[in-house]
């Protein structure tokens, strides 16, 4: 089967269930409701002419500022830096149910094919999808990941508990609407023989290019003129 023919076969197996979304060139990319989710996934992994038998990763999207900002900062301004920001997204804001998803990278090795499936959780102050490891072993780590960076729950996780954090962290550092500087900082203190946890001391900076210097090569008078005589002029 050509890689258009599988492509094309997408819609006749999910039906409504899964869509096609944009992306870059040869890549497929699908999306599900969460209700469907493992349904559409059980599907591919187990169609005969799709074969996605291998999770090659999974993780979570905060979309909190995306298309409205390319930064967000209390002292500085991004307009002059937001480059591809959406103007229609800026007054609208993030939509219910459009902030969190969590992205899987499939792989079909019988096939040799790759697809993308995105699923968006219905509840932005507490994200929930159901947890592909029933499906897809590998998931395990991947979704343990997710839940500690981003604070989505997976629901039927067999260990659903952080990864890379300390014990006791609190937050989700990939969240965008975590402070950059964190929260709290760890030190060890020669006095109590111990680790201790206090709050963080570094100020908050805004490191923002921005270079305003006079460059004679973009001078009015030189705009027009011959290289050398410009150079000549310089």
């Amino acid at each position: 089967m050509t890689a258009s023919a599988w492509e094309e076969l997408l819609p006749t197996v999910f039906g409504d269930s899964a869509r096609r979304v944009a992306s870059l060139p040869d890549e497929v990319t699908i999306e599900c409701d969460a209700p469907q989710l493992l349904a559409v996934a059980t599907a591919l992994r187990d169609h005969p002419q799709l074969g996605f038998d291998t999770l090659v990763d999974l993780c979570g999207v905060d979309y909190l500022h995306y298309g409205r900002s390319e930064w967000k900062t209390f002292s500085a301004t991004g307009s002059g830096f937001s480059r591809g920001v959406d103007r229609k997204a800026v007054q609208e804001g993030c939509e219910p149910g459009r902030r969190f998803a969590v992205v899987t990278h499939l792989l079909s090795v019988k096939f040799n094919r790759r697809l993308r499936l995105r699923v968006f959780c219905h509840d932005n102050d507490e994200p929930m999808v159901d947890s592909l490891v029933s499906i897809w072993a590998s998931a395990n780590w991947f979704e343990r990941e997710a839940f500690d960076l981003f604070g989505i729950l997976f629901k039927g996780h067999p260990d659903l508990r952080r990864i890379l954090t300390d014990y006791g962290f609190i937050g989700h550092p990939f969240r965008k609407d975590f402070p950059l500087i964190g929260n709290v900082e760890v030190r060890y203190d020669p006095q109590k023989q111990r680790v201790v946890y206090e709050p963080v001391s570094i100020e908050p900076r805004t490191l923002v290019p921005r270079v305003i210097r006079h460059d004679n090569r973009y001078d009015p008078a030189l705009i027009g003129r011959p290289e050398s005589d410009a150079k000549a002029a310089g």
